[in-house]
């Protein structure tokens, strides 16, 4: 479990979930779903839909990896995305490229904060809650906390799985390590732990266990859930693990399973009703376009969402591809985004939950400027 001094702050929230995953659901009219998973940490999209035909890809990354899944040639996606590649075989998966929210900061808490409420600016309800409230429908969260994405007016109700609220030893470890130069909370810390029995190993952060079975079993619940007659129709997930600033080429690896696998498994929960489905797979924010020296990327800007679902017309990448040659970075040193997430989101919404303009602009305020995508759904 990766623990952050701002989470310990707000009262170990990071305990309602498994590892670094965790869902909320809400309930909404008619049989249409509508799923939305954040990947927290903000994910390289580049090193996930690699742009290997772009001249300049080379200059600023190498090689193309080995064992790269073909998304029509000048793409390829991560090989570890296989059930994700099947299902873009299927035409059930749309990758949206050189894709950005409407800020441009590079700090996480920021950007997540905007990316769930919706704006270029802070707020204390988000997007997906104003989405509910505009159906008239309460909200389910799985876990003890509520992601900003699904607070707001809507009622939200809590349901957490058995077990997921009990602390495990490498939470303790984590937070022990946090504040390990704190002359008195540190000792103090330290002394308690060991006080309640917690041995030398837990307390020198070695005990730490990733759960890679998190994220697909709560996207399988929430589908269970989903597929119901009169259970739930939306849902948000979140992953966390993508902030890849050294050794980004093996420490993707296991994010990207877990979200793979996570995917698989709400398709398969889901059953016949994932024909009635759309799920959009979003980050804060893109990374560095070069490698930087200790083998990984930076916090930058244009990325990768995707798109997937029974209703999807997939089977291809979306993206007004800007190009990685010299004048063609943003800042000199991020993908340049030429497609805004709340395009991407309205257009989703519009199409497949049939919401109409006036709403739209409620659920996102002051996106006049972010016109809904077309096309990507049928």
């Amino acid at each position: 479990m990766n623990v952050t001094r701002r989470s310990a702050l707000l009262g170990l929230g990071t305990v309602a979930t498994w590892g670094r995953a965790s869902a909320a659901l809400a309930s909404a009219p008619g049989d249409k779903r509508f799923v939305v998973a954040i990947l927290r940490g903000a994910m390289d999209g580049m090193a996930v839909v690699v742009p290997h035909g772009d001249p300049g890809w080379s200059a600023l990354r190498g090689a193309a990896p080995v064992g790269l899944l073909d998304l029509g040639g000048f793409y390829g996606l991560h090989p570890a995305l296989t059930g994700l590649h099947a299902m873009y075989k299927e035409h059930e998966l749309l990758p949206v490229h050189a894709v950005a929210g409407p800020y441009r900061v590079r700090s996480h808490f920021e950007a997540q904060d905007y990316l769930e409420s919706g704006a270029d600016h802070r707020m204390t309800s988000g997007w997906l809650n104003r989405v509910v409230t505009a159906m008239g429908a309460p909200a389910l969260a799985v876990g003890v906390s509520v992601p900003l994405l699904l607070r707001g007016n809507a009622p939200v109700g809590n349901w957490a799985p058995h077990g997921v609220a009990e602390p495990a030893p490498d939470l303790y470890a984590a937070i022990a390590a946090l504040n390990q130069d704190d002359r008195v909370i540190g000792p103090a810390i330290v002394a308690g732990l060991k006080a309640r029995g917690f041995s030398a190993k837990t307390l020198m952060g070695l005990a730490e266990e990733k759960n890679p079975n998190a994220f697909p079993a709560l996207a399988s619940a929430a589908g269970a859930m989903m597929r119901a007659p009169d259970g739930p129709r939306i849902a948000a997930l979140e992953l966390g693990g993508w902030d890849t600033h050294s050794a980004q080429a093996n420490r993707l690896n296991g994010p990207l399973k877990q979200l793979d696998a996570g995917l698989v498994a709400l398709k398969t929960a889901l059953g016949e009703a994932w024909k009635q489905t759309v799920v959009l797979v979003m980050t804060e924010f893109g990374r560095t376009a070069r490698i930087n020296g200790t083998g990984g990327t930076d916090h930058g800007t244009g990325g990768v969402a995707f798109v997937l679902g029974g209703s999807v017309k997939g089977g291809r990448v979306q993206a007004d591809w800007p190009g990685l040659g010299p004048g063609r970075l943003f800042e000199d040193r991020d993908l340049a985004p030429t497609a805004d997430l709340r395009s991407v989101a309205k257009g989703l919404l519009a199409a497949h939950l049939g919401l109409g303009a006036a709403t739209l602009e409620q659920v996102f305020p002051g996106s006049e400027v972010a016109v809904p995508m077309r096309g990507m759904v049928g």
